[in-house]
């Protein structure tokens, strides 16, 4: 049975209406599949202001740089994240317009614009808005307004707007998510239509029309020019005809188009590679060291076992490594490679790491210096951040997941247990400890979703080990799976096991290792600054009373005190 893709029908209506320019602009793009199933649907609408002379430039901007660039951001970014980046950057473009102008004293002339815009992704429309353009639903014989205008109302004939594309440096977007369903009829709309013909007249003739909806549009743009509006008109109606199937993600399609591999043994060819020789065998999966057949390079194939190929759960994870490995650019993240041809087989090919484990250069560094510390945790972090950079979070992050090669370069593999964002909004996995107990974050106990800080504090626990051997809070994390059971959780100083290390290391140590994921370091490059350099917060903590630092000056202190309250006294 063919999978269901996302499918919608559109009718989009644009006029100038009595003005002689038309400053509204709109756009809608569907692509073709994958991109359908990784970035959705778009729909767009932009609306200049009267004042400026240029708005007009503003509005198309906007749109065609949303429709454009927004296909142009990763895959693995969620919708959110990828429609705020590009919003910001036509923001800071249209502003930057305007100060470069002659309008740059006055932004009613400038290259301002309202804005609005909803992608369909999935099972979700996730709606974006500045301004005072609109979106609505169709709910039953009316309209549902899902925006709010940003326009302050002074009087009954004056008001301004509050917020537009362009307007401020800085960009305040609002934000909505919301389920969808066949059937399902969204809106958009500028004030020049919304003005003039009523919620419940549009949902009337959308609820009552059939056909073209294109024609619909422009039937609703002529009756607001019979009602006298002196404004544009745009108007923009999508239809949901199709939903995907839940569960659905790019990794998840990929795995149904493959299938399993043949067994492997030396000298085999296999997909342009030769097999050299066995390095793993478990009853999850085979690995064995190749060599590209063009190239030569050393590469490692990883197949799924005989026990597992019917196990789709563990596909799904073999493939997903390989989905993250090929868009993550950065040396201290094992890299995954593209086969010669199309793939017919379900197996990853890597780069070959020829090194140790980071377990087992702590088992052969039982007590570290800090500064070999410090160089590893800087390549781990440079990981986490080309991970975090990209809305993956690693979850799995522990020592048997970071090789050392023999060069001395730190790699983070084994993705298995990523939470991808772009990919969690089309199949969304099971919450909870995904990863190795010893290691993960509290919030995971809780069923609470993973972030970047849960990483941060895996990275914590992996310094603490590595400098003495010892987990931060023994093993009794695992065991907290309640707030109260947490809130007793108790930090062991690194002092009590190593009192050759620095106050201010452990103190670094301790905030990454945080129990509530807000208490902790933002970013990971804070931890890795703070392992470095002493943290203000913790000289100002660690810093004796007066009294002990200067006591002669401390009794001064006092003494002139109490001398200047006796002479008020004694002058009353």
């Amino acid at each position: 049975m063919k999978a269901k893709l996302l499918k919608v029908s559109a009718g989009q209506c644009s006029g100038a209406g009595r003005k002689p320019v038309n400053q509204d602009f709109h756009g809608l793009l569907i692509p073709a599949e994958a991109q359908l199933s990784a970035k959705g649907i778009a729909v767009a609408i932009a609306d200049g202001i009267s004042s400026s002379q240029v708005s007009q430039l503003a509005s198309e901007t906007a749109v065609k740089t949303f429709l454009s660039d927004y296909y142009c951001t990763s895959d693995a970014w969620s919708v959110k994240t990828s429609a705020l980046k590009v919003l910001a950057a036509s923001n800071a473009w249209l502003y930057a317009q305007t100060q470069n102008s002659p309008y740059r004293l006055d932004k009613d002339k400038g290259y301002i614009c309202t804005f609005s815009a909803v992608v369909f992704k999935s099972n979700t429309a996730y709606v974006f808005h500045c301004g005072d353009t609109r979106v609505y639903r169709v709910l039953g014989d009316s309209l549902e307004l899902l925006t709010q205008d940003h326009r302050r109302v002074v009087s009954e004939d004056v008001s301004y707007l509050s917020r537009a594309l362009g307007m401020q440096s800085r960009l305040e977007m609002d934000h909505l998510e919301l389920p969808i369903e066949p059937g399902d009829t969204y809106v958009l709309a500028t004030d020049g239509v919304y003005e003039y013909v009523s919620d419940k007249a549009i949902a009337h003739a959308i609820n009552t029309h059939e056909g073209d909806l294109d024609a619909l549009a422009a039937q609703l743009l002529d009756e607001a020019l019979k009602a006298n509006s002196p404004d544009n008109l745009t108007l923009q109606i999508v239809r949901i005809e199709e939903v995907p199937d839940k569960q659905r993600d790019e990794v998840r399609q990929l795995l149904e188009n493959l299938s399993p591999p043949p067994i492997l043994s030396p000298r085999q060819n296999f997909e342009g590679y030769t097999i050299i020789r066995e390095l793993h065998i478990s009853s999850r999966s085979h690995v064995f060291l190749a060599a590209d057949t063009l190239s030569g390079e050393h590469v490692v194939i990883k197949t799924p076992a005989a026990e597992t190929r019917d196990n789709r759960e563990h596909l799904e994870t073999m493939l997903l490594e390989d989905w993250i490995g090929r868009r993550i650019d950065s040396v201290n993240v094992l890299r995954s490679i593209a086969p010669h041809s199309s793939q017919r087989y379900i197996y990853t090919v890597t780069e070959f790491v020829d090194g140790k484990s980071l377990f087992q250069w702590m088992l052969d560094n039982p007590t570290p210096a800090i500064n070999e510390v410090r160089g590893i945790v800087e390549q781990i972090a440079n990981g986490l951040r080309a991970l975090h950079r990209l809305e993956i979070v690693h979850q799995d992050l522990r020592p048997q997941n970071i090789m050392i090669d023999s060069a001395g370069t730190v790699k983070i593999i084994d993705f298995g247990a990523a939470k991808v964002a772009g990919l969690a909004e089309t199949c969304r996995r099971n919450l909870g400890v995904v990863g190795t107990m010893q290691y993960s974050a509290p919030e995971y106990f809780l069923d609470f979703d993973g972030s970047s800080r849960s990483d941060i504090f895996s990275l914590g626990v992996i310094v603490y080990q590595m400098l003495c051997g010892e987990l931060p809070y023994g093993n009794e994390v695992c065991r907290a799976s309640t707030r109260q059971a947490q809130a007793r959780l108790a930090y062991k100083p690194l002092a009590l096991v190593r009192a050759d290390l620095p106050g201010w290391v452990d103190y670094a140590i301790s905030q990454a290792l945080q129990i509530q994921p807000e208490k902790r370091y933002q970013e990971v490059s804070e931890f890795v600054y703070d392992l470095q350099n002493p943290n203000s917060r913790y000289l100002n903590k660690a810093k004796p009373p007066i009294i002990e630092r200067n006591p002669v000056l401390f009794w001064q202190v006092i003494s002139a005190a109490l001398l200047a309250v006796i002479a008020i006294q004694n002058i009353r």
